[in-house]
């Protein structure tokens, strides 16, 4: 066999078992977490042992980097195709569009498993300050989707809020495209790029969500609760495992000592951080389907309140996508099967828009789905608007959910 050849069987075999290899810790990742996974796990699903993946990335955290860095990769891959469109809604049903075959390509086997974001910030540093460059360069390539006659008089900030709204929307398909059968996937990518474009509303809705009785939404005072805002706030950072009882306790400015007089353990306290979560998303419902008006002015009320409960003291609410967190299958069927009941609830409230005519024609189901995505997704707004405060958010971040991405700044 000439040496030429020979290089490249070589090659083609260490691309081949390292692809191998990045499939099966994406897969590994997304079910326990990058804490969680073990490599061992990831090399014996593949029919290794550890130090053949250890060959590849010496540790861990240099694997899951990997896969981040692979996942932003396709990220920005479907921003560069999407951009050639010739206009801004063009572009935007190819970005959402090209994310739902990718995932139907995932679901029947077609395409490797791809790694979610939720729980980046596991990594360590300087793995996470590589995968944020990365990320960050992959946004400014969304944004650019935005450049258009439609879009000339937008202020940075609302640039930057609504890529943030079309990268949320995207991440959050892996959480419920799992409900349609694979062929019909860019189907719904279809309907979820109507309502993201156009809104909700129908044309006699209008915009007026200020001073509902929906916020703010109460909450319980006491030592539980500071445990609970401080471990949903390191568990969102960090996941489940980097959450140690000693940061949680350092946070707070109190003993190990302390955290066990008031908490049994840490898993009973993140599987409460889920309940808080729950019930503060309940009470929004709760508070919204008591006021007088339109199912629209409803439905709207409840997601400005719990927008702006995320940006409040009281938040934030745990990351509804980090199921991955809790180690115990049963307690991930719980909180997803809690999860879906509450977003059917945001449904029913926006089929009431549908029967008194306040919200336009459209897959109630669907936008209930891209709403909670959205609530999710503002735990992260601060990050590429700084200055956005709970006063500000509705009219940039929650208007454009009810009112369409391209609606007046």
């Amino acid at each position: 066999m000439p040496v030429e050849t020979s290089r490249e069987t070589q090659t083609a075999r260490f691309n081949e078992k390292r692809d191998a290899i990045l499939g099966a810790a994406a897969l590994r990742f997304n079910e326990q977490g990058v804490k969680g996974a073990t490599l061992a796990d990831i090399a014996a699903s593949v029919g290794l042992v550890t130090n053949s993946v250890t060959y590849y990335y010496r540790k861990k955290e240099d694997l899951a980097t990997a896969c981040f860095l692979r996942a932003i990769t396709l990220f920005d891959d479907i921003a560069k195709a999407s951009v050639r469109q010739p206009n801004v809604p063009e572009r935007v049903r190819s970005y959402l569009r090209s994310h739902a075959a990718l995932q139907a390509a995932v679901r029947v086997g077609q395409h490797p498993p791809v790694v979610v974001f939720s729980d980046v910030r596991a990594l360590p540093s300087p793995q996470l300050e590589e995968v944020h460059r990365a990320y960050t360069d992959m946004f400014r390539r969304v944004r650019s989707l935005f450049k258009g006659e439609e879009t000339a008089g937008w202020a940075k900030d609302t640039r930057n809020a609504r890529t943030h709204m079309l990268l949320s929307l995207a991440n959050w398909l892996p959480v419920w495209f799992g409900r349609y059968e694979e062929s019909e996937y860019v189907r719904m990518a279809d309907r979820v790029a109507d309502i993201a474009l156009h809104g909700m509303g129908a044309a006699s809705a209008e915009w007026q969500v200020e001073g509902d009785a929906s916020w703010p939404i109460p909450t319980e005072a006491g030592p539980l609760d500071a445990f609970l805002r401080a471990a949903t706030a390191l568990v969102n950072e960090k996941g489940y495992r980097g959450a140690s009882v000693d940061e949680i306790s350092a946070r707070l400015h109190v003993t190990k000592g302390s955290f066990y007089h008031h908490n049994d353990n840490k898993l009973d306290l993140i599987a409460a951080c889920f309940d808080r979560t729950f019930k503060v998303v309940r009470q929004a419902l709760e508070a919204a389907e008591s006021l007088e008006g339109s199912g629209w002015r409803r439905a709207a009320s409840a997601t400005q309140a719990l927008v702006r409960f995320q940006l409040s003291g009281e938040g934030p609410l745990l990351r509804l996508s980090s199921t991955s967190v809790l180690p115990d299958q049963a307690d991930r069927a719980r909180v997803h099967k809690t999860l879906q009941q509450l977003t059917e609830r945001m449904a029913s409230v926006l089929v009431d828009g549908l029967m008194d005519g306040s919200v336009r024609p459209l897959d109630t189901s669907i936008a209930a789905q891209m709403v909670m995505g959205l609530v999710n997704g503002a735990a992260e707004l601060h990050r590429w608007v700084p200055g956005v405060t709970e006063e500000s958010v509705a009219a940039l971040y929650v208007r454009p959910i009810f009112c369409g991405l391209l609606s007046a700044d």
